[in-house]
């Protein structure tokens, strides 16, 4: 145990990591600890992470952030979900929705009475039963708790925000927190000669920056963890081929402004469709393996819904994560510490449970082994959860009209994986795994969405009659349905945000 109190903390890297994690730890320790963050406005950020997920509303409001603020400030929009299109069969199209589907039965889920009437030649889609998809198809969005007059949840949201807009906004709350911010270049990095921890930054103008404890932050580039410290990374890339992607804005071709993402496959990856107040973001994830940086920026460009704006970005990555996110007196967080493509839009959550962990693991009197183990050990359980929820997508598409697909079919996946696929298909059971990122219900619309139905369901789906359980769900439908009609539209939603 290094018996050195933690008295400063110094982030190197802004963007949209470096000002999360620095938000943070300003909110929660800020009157114990002495916060830096060091970045160069000469050095760009990816920030193209303008999708979240629903526990993004919980972390602005644990800052103290209003949401018609962030939304106003980030040119936000609502998202209840995202499309896939063209990951089963290429004609084929579902959603994964944010939120609840049907109504909750003691020890088995909904879908294994939807399942029970679908083999009994009705019950209809799927997704009948679910109000986020239906809201997000209407393009209707209203804050809704409950279901009026019902205990059947309402509609669970993420957003869609700019994302360099959302570190600026993070940059001045953090600041007015008191983070000191300092603008330079990281010449060198000091580390202490027995113990290889770091001790101070020199930068460019021949200004030294001392600490207790570090946080990478720097992106792809990985300075401290990986080019100074090397600890180690590993490789998923046999699992997941896009190692590319190409990014551009475009403009609003329509004043409706749809309230989920886009995600649509095409020969060798996908492309994504965000649309925000003030336009649309767009880019393609590819494999250079099956396609070239000409061909993907032709396709993209080809497959805008607006004129662009700018010139398209290319980003080269490599699919993995850091071995030990923790090494010595320095902590990785945001795309330093691994890449999962944007398949999910995971990104963010994985900057914000990264820094809440680290809140949760803050070493006060010295940095103890036991408890840099266990911060890695649940950074490796979360990212190897999220890592085998994405090779979900591709193992299990049924397109035969490119070798990029064929061989994401064909590929060998995680043994955690294929042990929920068997279970599944065996059984129709799917179980969460403590602190897994995503649900039961997330798993079932994938796996349902792109064909690959279970050859059994539970005992407790036979617990209504046929006459039963046609009643319950077409009351649950027309509940969805009435409560989508009275919402109203997502564009007057932003309009009130607008105003206020």
């Amino acid at each position: 145990m290094n018996k050195n109190k933690i008295k400063s903390v110094v982030v190197v890297g802004g963007g949209t990591a470096g000002w999360i994690t620095a938000s943070l730890l300003s909110k929660v320790l800020g009157k114990v600890v002495d916060i830096t963050l060091v970045e160069s406005d000469d050095i760009a950020t990816i920030g193209v992470g303008e999708a979240s997920i629903p526990p993004m509303q919980p972390f602005n409001s644990a800052l103290g952030i209003d949401e018609s603020v962030f939304m106003s400030q980030t040119k936000a929009t609502i998202k209840l979900g995202i499309q896939f299109e063209g990951w089963g069969k290429s004609t084929d199209s579902y959603m994964h929705a944010f939120g609840g589907i049907g109504k909750n039965f003691p020890f088995c889920d909904f879908y294994h009475h939807w399942l029970k009437a679908r083999n009994e030649g009705f019950g209809g889609d799927f997704w009948d039963y679910s109000l986020n998809y239906q809201a997000a198809k209407a393009g209707k969005f209203s804050h809704l708790s409950n279901i009026p007059n019902t205990q059947l949840p309402g509609l669970s949201y993420a957003y869609h925000f700019d994302a360099g807009l959302y570190a600026r906004f993070l940059r001045n709350f953090a600041e007015q927190s008191g983070v000191k911010r300092i603008e330079g270049k990281i010449k060198h990095v000091n580390q202490q000669e027995e113990t290889g921890y770091v001790t101070e930054l020199q930068l460019e103008d021949g200004a030294r920056i001392q600490g207790d404890l570090f946080v990478d932050c720097s992106g792809l580039h990985a300075l401290l963890i990986d080019k100074t410290l090397n600890a180690g990374f590993d490789d998923w890339s046999h699992w997941l081929l896009c190692d590319r992607a190409i990014a551009i804005p475009c403009e609003h071709e329509t004043l409706d402004i749809v309230p989920y993402t886009r995600s649509i496959a095409h020969s060798a990856g996908w492309q994504w469709q965000i649309p925000l107040q003030h336009r649309i973001g767009n880019g393609l994830v590819y494999s250079s393996r099956y396609m070239t940086d000409d061909e993907a920026k032709q396709s993209l460009l080809t497959h805008l819904p607006g004129n662009p704006i700018g010139e398209p970005r290319l980003i080269k990555y490599r699919t993995g994560r850091v071995h030990n996110p923790w090494t010595k007196n320095v902590i990785a967080i945001g795309l330093s510490s691994g890449f999962l493509e944007p398949l999910e839009s995971t990104s963010i959550h994985l900057i914000q449970t990264a820094a809440v962990r680290l809140i949760k693991h803050f070493p006060h009197h010295g940095i103890s082994s036991v408890q840099v183990q266990k911060f890695n050990e649940q950074s490796r359980v979360e990212f190897e959860r999220i890592r085998d929820f994405i090779i979900l997508h591709y193992k299990l598409n049924e397109r035969n009209d490119s070798a990029f697909w064929r061989h994401c079919a064909q590929m060998d996946v995680p043994e955690s994986l294929a042990n929920k696929l068997t279970l599944f298909k065996d059984t129709g059971k799917l179980y969460r795994d403590d602190e897994e990122l995503f649900t039961e219900i997330a798993w079932q619309q994938v796996l349902i969405g792109q064909g690959f139905l279970p050859n059994d369901y539970h005992p407790l789906g036979e617990m209504l009659s046929k006459a039963q359980l046609q009643d319950m769900l077409e009351s649950l439908n027309t509940l969805v349905t009435q409560t989508v009609r009275n919402l109203p539209s997502h564009n007057e939603f932003l309009k009130r945000v607008i105003r206020a």
